[in-house]
């Protein structure tokens, strides 16, 4: 799948592979290896998904805010039941007077099309053994991806048409935890929106979408290999960088007037580091301060005070 309109984000994806596979083999790791090209890829799905990192971050705090008006949407809906026209109008200026953005979630996904069919379309071009000139894809490079393996697999072929059965199953075994990621990512997504909205009334679409989300992943029996791992990296960022949310925003508490309570949020990594590190030992008590003592002057008798003679 090649649209010409993308030409330039094939050229910049075909500039990316070509620097960081260089780098690579400038560092010892041969041209020709698995090892050079799955770090190749890896490294620059990395890359692409730190630069949509302020739209998940977007999607999450529009997420949150949703959730806090969780208790005002149940209210709106239980009151506008029978007029599903006016509940709707309702919900939608209550988010938009929170700054809420119900389609928010879609952001990361659709900057991440764009990017999906770039890498799709070079490594396909490399998996074909065809170079382009115009995104600066050269027959060298290609040539070293058409010798890389990884776990005996050509990182060019796919399941229909790798050469002997063990790269098969390779693939194979990629595909699967592809699958197995795609459907904890969702998982994972699916439950926090229903925990937010219980009585979502697409609550059934949602977990239908759950389980069947993984099945698409089988389409990447007709994917090389490189792209597979390219879709398993992403998976596992997104995983990753959900769980990391999740736990430091965890879903709001509310009192019996519907006003969000504050929730502590779960000990991070480097918080359980700490608290299971030994402690550092005590230093010594400082000595006290020596106790100042007043001298008070002596009494004398009156008539030294008075300044008189005694008779």
């Amino acid at each position: 799948m090649e649209l010409s309109f993308l030409n330039w984000l094939y050229t910049a994806v075909t500039w990316a592979i070509t620097r960081i596979h260089e780098a690579y083999a400038f560092i010892g790791i041969s041209p020709t290896s698995g090892l050079n090209w799955a770090l190749t890829i890896i490294t620059l799905t990395v890359m692409m998904r730190i630069l949509i990192f302020p739209l998940f971050l977007k999607q999450m705090r529009s997420s949150r805010k949703m959730q806090e008006l969780a208790p005002k949407v149940q209210e709106i809906r239980k009151r506008y039941k029978d007029d599903k026209q006016r509940m709707n109008q309702e919900v939608m200026a209550l988010y938009q007077g929170a700054g809420a953005n119900p389609l928010g979630g879609c952001l990361p996904v659709v900057a991440q099309f764009p990017i999906f069919i770039s890498m799709f379309a070079v490594l396909n071009r490399i998996g074909n053994g065809h170079p382009n000139p115009a995104w600066g894809l050269t027959p060298e490079l290609v040539a070293t991806a058409q010798q890389a393996k990884i776990f005996g697999a050509p990182i060019s072929a796919t399941f229909w048409n790798a050469p002997d059965v063990m790269s098969k199953v390779v693939i194979g075994c990629f595909v699967a935890i592809s699958s197995l990621t795609t459907f904890l990512t969702v998982r994972q997504s699916v439950t926090r929106s229903m925990q937010q909205m219980p009585d979502n009334p697409m609550a059934s679409q949602q977990k239908i979408l759950m389980y069947i989300s993984p099945l698409f992943a089988f389409f990447s029996l007709n994917f090389p290999l490189g792209l597979i791992l390219y879709w398993v990296t992403t998976n596992l960022w997104t995983l990753s960088q959900q769980h990391w949310f999740y736990s430091r925003h965890p879903m709001p508490q509310y009192d019996a007037k519907g006003n969000v309570i504050p929730v502590k949020p779960k000990p991070g990594l480097l918080d359980r580091f700490k608290k299971s590190a030994p402690e550092e030992e005590e230093a010594p008590p400082a000595p006290p301060e020596p106790k100042v003592i007043r001298q008070q002057p002596q009494r004398q008798s009156r008539s030294k005070r008075t300044g008189s003679k005694k008779s």
